[in-house]
């Protein structure tokens, strides 16, 4: 589906694109999608000579669920040491958070094409449970403890 893209991509900086095909939803649940993408990117970073990349210029990039996929891979490799360190990651449009569907940006964009807010409540439950039975809780925001929803408030809140 982003083949034309990551041409444009490669084209355009002068870059080698590696777009990475992971399992999908609902057939493959979480974390499947994820250790694709770090087995992956692992893989990538250990044999960089041989695709004449140089070390300090790598980048991970998604949109989307592969937002989402992307900062996690960013977040796992930011730790080792065995391997080149990502230069930087760029996140578009990703799905970053799933403790409240009801902060201001998605109050304001619940309506605008293609992904509604009740959709994108629908696509994350997909990716973690790959069922839909506490779709309305999620959207009330009632599938947080209040003891978590305090701790992530600092991060997390409509102010």
């Amino acid at each position: 589906s982003h083949e034309r893209v990551c041409q444009y991509l490669a084209k355009e900086s002068g870059s080698l694109v590696v777009s990475v095909g992971y399992r999908l939803a609902p057939e493959h649940k979480y974390p499947a999608a994820y250790e694709d993408c770090l087995s992956a990117t692992r893989h990538f970073l250990q044999h960089l000579q041989r695709y004449g990349v140089d070390p300090a210029r790598v980048i991970v990039c998604g949109d989307s669920a592969g937002g989402n996929l992307a900062a996690a891979v960013s977040q796992t490799l930011a730790g080792s040491s065995q391997l080149p360190k990502l230069r930087a990651q760029i996140l578009i449009y990703p799905g970053l958070q799933a403790l409240d569907f009801n902060l201001p940006s998605y109050q304001q964009n619940r309506g605008v094409p293609l992904l509604f807010q009740k959709r994108a409540v629908f696509y994350s439950l997909h990716y973690v449970q790959g069922d839909m039975s506490n779709l309305e809780e999620v959207l009330e925001g009632s599938h947080i403890p209040p003891d978590m929803r305090l701790k992530y408030r600092k991060w997390v809140n409509p102010d």
